[in-house]
């Protein structure tokens, strides 16, 4: 049991950290013009949705992690 559980625990913390370097390095940079003043809302808002999608994505892939190691767990 522990060792499914450290797994998990481990792959969280790389998805977090992971996470957190694509929204710096990928989503920081992105800027939008052509749109006058509201430049900056324009882009906050694709921001803010690419992060919201990565956080869907993220709780997805753990959800099926957690699920792969209590069925392995049960099994045993």
């Amino acid at each position: 049991m522990k060792s499914g559980l450290f797994g998990f625990l481990f792959a969280m913390w790389i998805l977090i950290i992971a996470g957190g370097g694509i929204v710096v390095t990928l989503l920081g940079p992105i800027s939008i013009s052509g749109f006058g003043e509201l430049d900056w809302f324009i882009s906050s808002i694709i921001k803010a949705i690419i992060a919201i999608v990565l956080v869907v994505i993220w709780i997805l892939i753990l959800s099926k992690l957690k699920n792969m190691i209590f069925r392995k767990e049960i099994k045993s």
